[in-house]
């Protein structure tokens, strides 16, 4: 069974701290019959709402099809880390895309934080967006490259927001001897994606979008006027937005081919009241590079969020809570006793170049994926992109598919199981400290 169905009811977000924090709105329509529109968009998530948003903004039609519910997938699910960057440190980008390049997408990735942070102001002021991403490091090695990081985007970019801090000091903020020390980038921020998401979806259909809900498309006949069919109705339309991400499933092998859909997990504590602040004593979001991601923060009543643990594999563990509370308890040993009210999963998509892959699967059709963790921000950004490129600019997302898109090792039928060959190689050098 596909990523869209095997662990999830249909029509229905998954039993998440999120959602049980959310007003849930009424489940919109499915589609019926035949419709017509400039542009289909495929996926309700960041990618394909803020494409149809862009769109039905400069005054096209737009139809947005949902497998699901707006904000089902990654977007009503992930971690709610607003992280500037892309998949690789800024130097790397250089070394191998040059420096025009490089500094193009650095300025992307602030603009995608921007962005975000301008539309929780405008529409979402109930997603607590706030100020500040740390990166904990386990070795000085580790900790000695991201400070220098740190000082060629002050010295070289003018970007000043990233504060390097020794292991006291980064331990005076998250609270645990864990780390030989770490980096606060102020820059980046957290925010509540669920009411993100659908507070996203309420602006696009205020800009003049439809959303059909519980409509999986399943088919793509492409053309001068493409037809994108459900199991129910079709929509005929002049343009495509393919925004699945890591739910492509079976749409389009292309796209399937290149971005691979990689499962990561949450649980949520149950209220730490005063104990909050001897975990972190900001109101920041923290993460680390533990076998592939730890992910953690306080929620708005005290919880800690505490997410990591990679899967390759399409069904979700048994037991969420067991895998992950070891991870929490190494951490922070005090949490040991502390009850674990929520545990829930969810699928991203990940590249094998770890940037994202923006394709035109055909003259009309455009996809962007592949996010690797940083999709709260750029995955809204991405879809700006393409809806800018459909209405005639399409120069920021021709820089975008400049990026190497390398076919994902085993393809859209074993690129899962090459991805949890490579995580389980991950985990043996990590336990082998190598």
């Amino acid at each position: 069974m596909s990523t869209l169905y095997r662990n999830d009811k249909v029509a229905a977000f998954p039993n998440s701290w999120y959602a049980a924090t959310v007003t849930h709105p009424p489940l919109r329509p499915d589609l019926r019959g035949t419709q017509t529109a400039d542009v289909c968009v495929i996926g309700a998530g960041y990618t394909g709402l803020t494409a149809a948003r862009t769109l039905a903004a400069k005054g096209l039609s737009v139809i947005v099809l949902e497998a699901h519910r707006a904000g089902f997938g990654a977007s009503g699910r992930n971690g709610g880390q607003v992280a500037t960057g892309l998949g690789l440190a800024q130097r790397d980008l250089i070394r191998k895309y040059g420096e025009a390049p490089a500094r193009a997408l650095w300025d992307f990735s602030l603009e995608a934080t921007a962005d975000v942070a301008a539309n929780c102001t405008a529409f979402g002021p109930e997603t607590c967006h706030r100020w500040g991403i740390a990166h904990g490091c386990y070795t000085d090695t580790e900790y000695a490259k991201h400070a220098q990081e740190a000082r060629f985007l002050a010295d070289h970019y003018g970007y000043a927001k990233i504060e390097p801090q020794d292991k006291s000091t980064f331990a005076e903020t998250v609270k645990t001897t864990s780390y030989a020390g770490g980096v606060i980038d102020r820059g980046g921020a957290h925010i509540h994606p669920l009411r993100y998401a659908l507070a996203l979806a309420r602006a696009t259909e205020d800009a003049g979008a439809v959303i059909y809900e519980n409509s999986p498309a399943h088919h793509i006949a492409k053309g001068d006027t493409a037809s994108v069919r459900t199991s129910k109705g079709r929509v005929n339309a002049k343009h495509v937005v393919i925004a699945t991400n890591g739910y492509i499933a079976g749409l389009d092998r292309q796209v399937a081919a290149k971005v691979v859909p990689l499962n990561s997990f949450i649980i949520a504590t149950e209220p730490l009241e005063d104990r909050a602040k001897d975990i972190i004593a900001e109101d920041i979001a923290v993460e680390d590079s533990k076998h592939f991601v730890n992910y953690y923060r306080m929620s708005e009543d005290k919880r800690l969020l505490f997410g990591g643990r990679a899967s390759a594999k399409v069904a979700f563990p048994t037991d969420i809570a067991g895998l992950l509370r070891p991870r929490m308890t190494d951490l922070f040993p005090r949490l040991g006793d502390v009850r674990i009210d929520f545990a829930w999963g969810g699928a991203l998509g990940v590249t094998a170049t770890g940037m994202p892959a923006a394709l035109r699967v055909a003259p009309n059709i455009l996809s962007a994926g592949g996010f690797n963790g940083h999709g709260v921000a750029l995955s809204g950004l991405c879809g700006k992109i393409m809806g800018e490129a459909i209405a005639g600019q399409a120069g920021r997302f021709d820089t975008l598919a400049t990026l190497p898109t390398v076919t994902f090792p085993g393809g859209p039928l074993f690129g899962r199981s090459v991805l949890g060959l490579y995580l389980a190689w991950q985990g043996l050098r990590e336990k082998l400290g190598v």
